[in-house]
C-alpha cells in the first residue's frame, strides 16, 4: 500500500505528534511503486506549501476563541435583519433602528448592541438546506463538529452522546494547538447541549478520547436562576487543605522513577502520555491559575453589572477572564434548554413578549459587554468571538415548517437563511456579510454554510480545515469538508 507519511501521527495515542515508526517503515514500500523518498518528501513538502497558502488574509490570526451558541434558533427578522418593508406575517412586532454604522440596520431589541456595530461583521447570509436537521439536536450537533449523522429519527433528534461521534471542533483545536500556560485549555459553561432528554450531543471529544472533552462548569440551579453563577463551584482545581503543592511535587518525582524502571513502554508515547499530561494537570492545580480566572468576584461591580447580572452576562464575564488566563476554547451555551419556553430562542408562541421582556435583553447586554470589554483591554486582536445559532426562525408568522404547532405571534425553524456575529483576530470591523431576501427567506449573495463558518474559525488558528484526523475505526476523516471564508477578514 502507497502510504505517504505526513504529520498525522495516526498510530499514536495523540495522533497529532507526527509520523510514527510505521509510518517511516511504509516509506521503504514506495520503491515498488517508482517512488523515491526524496520524490515523497518534495510531495510531502509542496502540500505543506499548499496550506500554507490557505493563510491569507487571516491565517493564524486567533489565539483562542469565545463561541457564544444561541441554542433554540434566534429569529434573525427579530433582532439583527429587520426587514421593514415586508409583509405584515413577515415583519417584526419590532421597529429597526440605525447603527454606528452607516446603512447598518438592527432591530430595536439591540439597542446596545447597535452602538458597537463597529466592532464586528454580521454574517446575513448563514444557510444550508436540511438533512434531516430541521430540529435542534442534529442541527446542533452538524455546527458544533461540520458533520451530520446518519442515525437522525424522524422527530430530528439523535442519540445520546458517542465514544464514535465526531468531535467538537473546540476539542480539535486544543488536541492540535494544546495551550502553552498551565491553564484548562476548554471550558464549556453553564450549561450543556440539550433538545429535551439528549443532553450533551455535538459536545464531547467523541472518537478523539477523554482527554479532550472540554471542562463542563454548570453550576447548580435550574435555568431559571439566574444567580447560579455566583455560586460556581471548582472543587476539583483546589488542592485540598491536607495536600500541600510539596507533597503533591514529590509524588510526581516518584512518579518518575517508577516510569525510569519501565524500560519496555515506547520511550516516546510513555513519557508523552504519562508525563506530558501528568505536569499539565500538576502546574494546573498548583498554579491556581484556573481556580483565579473562576473567581468572579475579582471584577468590579460596575463592570459586572455593563454585562448584565444573569447567567448568560456573568458567562459571558467568565468567558473574557478565562481566555485572559490563557483558556484556549470557551464555548458559553444559552442557559436554556434549546426546545423550552421563557428565554428560550425557540419561540414558537408568544415571540414578542418573550423577545422584548426575557431574551433579547439579555443577549444585547451580554454581548455589549463583552465586545465592548474585550476590545478595550486589546483581547479582541488575537480572540475570535462568534455568536451564531443552529438556524433561524421561518420568515412567516404562524406556519409549520418542521411539524411543530405555532402560534399566531411565532416562528418556526428555519435553516435556509439566519445570521451570525463574528468579531476579533482581523475580523473586519462594521461589515455586513451576505444579505438575505426580501423576507429573509433566503441568500441573495454570499450564502455560508455552517461548515464554512467552522472551517473559517479553524483557518484563523492556522489549522488547515482539510486536515486529516482518525476516527474510531482508524478511518481518515477531514476536520471539516467546506472552505473557510476568507472574505470575513480585513
Amino acid at each position: 500500500m502507497l502510504f505517504v507519511p505526513g504529520p498525522s501521527g495516526k498510530d499514536l495515542c495523540d495522533r497529532h505528534l507526527g509520523s510514527t515508526r510505521r509510518d517511516i517503515l511504509r516509506v521503504g514500500a514506495s520503491g515498488l511503486f517508482g517512488m523515491s523518498l526524496g520524490a515523497m518528501l518534495q510531495m510531502q513538502a509542496a502540500s505543506a506549501a499548499d496550506g500554507n497558502r490557505l493563510g491569507a488574509p487571516g491565517w493564524g490570526r486567533a489565539k483562542s476563541i469565545i463561541l457564544v451558541y444561541l441554542q433554540g434558533g434566534p429569529s434573525h427578522l427579530d433582532l439583527w435583519d429587520p426587514k421593514d418593508d415586508a409583509p405584515e406575517k413577515v415583519r417584526s412586532a419590532f421597529n429597526s433602528i440605525p447603527t454606528k454604522v452607516p446603512g447598518i440596520r438592527v432591530v430595536e431589541t439591540l439597542p446596545k448592541l447597535a452602538e458597537i456595530t463597529d466592532k464586528f461583521t454580521f454574517i446575513r447570509s448563514m444557510s444550508y438546506t436540511p438533512n434531516g436537521l430541521f430540529n435542534h439536536t442534529a442541527a446542533i450537533y452538524q455546527m458544533m463538529t461540520g458533520y451530520t449523522t446518519d442515525k437522525v429519527s424522524p422527530s430530528g433528534q439523535l442519540e445520546p452522546p458517542s465514544p464514535k461521534d465526531f468531535p467538537n471542533f473546540g476539542s480539535n483545536i486544543i488536541r492540535l494547538q494544546p495551550p502553552n500556560v498551565p491553564m484548562l485549555p476548554f471550558v464549556m459553561l453553564p450549561r450543556p447541549l440539550q433538545e429535551s432528554n439528549v443532553v450533551g450531543k455535538g459536545g464531547t471529544a467523541g472518537f478523539l478520547g477523554k482527554a479532550f472533552d472540554p471542562y463542563t462548569l454548570y453550576p447548580e440551579g435550574d435555568d431559571m436562576d439566574m444567580d447560579k453563577m455566583s455560586r460556581i463551584k471548582v472543587d476539583d482545581l483546589q488542592l485540598r487543605p491536607e495536600v500541600f503543592a510539596l507533597r503533591l511535587q514529590r509524588r510526581a518525582r516518584l512518579r518518575d522513577a517508577l516510569n525510569d524502571a519501565m524500560p519496555v513502554l515506547d520511550e516516546s508515547v510513555s513519557s508523552y502520555n504519562l508525563n506530558e499530561y501528568y505536569d499539565r494537570a500538576l502546574s494546573l492545580v498548583v498554579s491556581g491559575r484556573a481556580r483565579e480566572a473562576f473567581d468572579l468576584s475579582q471584577e468590579k461591580p460596575a463592570l459586572r453589572d455593563r454585562y448584565g447580572r444573569n447567567t448568560f452576562g456573568q458567562s459571558c464575564l467568565l468567558a473574557r477572564r478565562l481566555v485572559e488566563a490563557g483558556t484556549r476554547v470557551v464555548e458559553v451555551i444559552w442557559p436554556k434548554v434549546a426546545n423550552s419556553d421563557n428565554h428560550s430562542w425557540d419561540h414558537h408562541v408568544d415571540l414578542t413578549n418573550r423577545m422584548r421582556d426575557k431574551s433579547a435583553p439579555m443577549l444585547d447586554q451580554g454581548l455589549y459587554g463583552l465586545l465592548s470589554d474585550m476590545d478595550e483591554r486589546g483581547l479582541l486582536e488575537e480572540t475570535l468571538v462568534v455568536a451564531v445559532g443552529e438556524f433561524g426562525r421561518s420568515p412567516q408568522k404562524g406556519v409549520s415548517t418542521s411539524g411543530n404547532g405555532n402560534s399566531a405571534d411565532g416562528r418556526d425553524h428555519w435553516p435556509y437563511c439566519y445570521t451570525a456575529l463574528i468579531a476579533g483576530a482581523g475580523i473586519r470591523r462594521g461589515h455586513l456579510h451576505g444579505q438575505s431576501d426580501k423576507t429573509g427567506s433566503a441568500p441573495v449573495d454570499d450564502p455560508v454554510h455552517p461548515g464554512q463558518l467552522l472551517a473559517t474559525i479553524y483557518h484563523s488558528f492556522g489549522i488547515a480545515p482539510d486536515t486529516i484526523v482518525y476516527n474510531h475505526l482508524n478511518q481518515p476523516r477531514e476536520l471539516v469538508k467546506a472552505e473557510a471564508v476568507t472574505a470575513l477578514f480585513g
